[in-house]
């Protein structure tokens, strides 16, 4: 045998043998140690304690449920009520008129000399038209007071009585000086009432 076999076979012997040794005892024993189970220790429930302050953990009522709730009714209260005013009169016969609109008015009566009048209307001395009281004039019923010449007294007739005689004449102007129910008549309607001498009458006048 040569030497390079034998070291060969000497070889594989020292390599059995590593096989065969037990260099790996101690680690399995550690191994089955490790697998049996350690005995279990029992554990024993933690009790809770309970907070000192139990009103933190009580739940609070929402906003909800507490604006469902319905407000407490108002208590009821006595209220009396006034009486209506009465109804405003008016002046028997008239329809809500003014006084001067309505039956006989007594004034005095008094002449001027005529020409153009507040209605717009050139007048004579000989015809039968009579001047109103400006108070009489700018209260008529339907005037606004802008236009004179559109007054709807203009025109208007009434009968004018003094001592058992009694003319018509029309309504064309305004007096400044006349009291509310007097009338200044042109020269020829007064003379059919009274002497020019006598200046001023006691009259009386209606509406026609």
């Amino acid at each position: 045998m040569s030497l390079k076999a034998f070291v060969l076979l000497l070889s594989a012997v020292a390599s059995v043998s590593a096989l065969h040794t037990p260099r790996n005892v101690p680690h399995h024993r550690a191994l089955a140690r490790a697998n049996v189970a350690a005995p279990v220790q029992p554990v024993t429930p933690k009790t809770l304690r309970r907070r000192a302050n139990g009103k933190r953990c009580k739940p609070r009522p929402s906003s909800s449920v507490a604006s469902s709730a319905p407000p407490p009714p108002p208590a009821p209260t006595t209220t009396s009520t006034p009486p209506p005013p009465p109804a405003p009169t008016k002046p028997s016969g008239g329809g809500g008129l003014p006084s001067f609109m309505v039956g006989v008015q007594a004034g005095q009566g008094t002449f001027y000399d005529t020409g153009l009048g507040a209605c717009g209307i050139v007048n004579r001395d000989t015809d039968y038209i009579a001047a109103v009281s400006h108070l009489l004039f700018d209260n008529f019923p339907g005037y606004n007071g802008q236009n004179p010449n559109k007054n709807p007294m203009c025109g208007r007739r009434v009968r004018v009585t003094y001592r058992g005689k009694s003319i018509v004449v029309a309504l064309t102007d305004r007096c400044e000086a006349c009291a509310q129910v007097d009338l200044d008549l042109s020269p020829s309607a007064f003379s059919e009432l009274a002497a020019f001498g006598t200046g001023r009458i006691n009259l009386e006048w209606e509406w026609l």
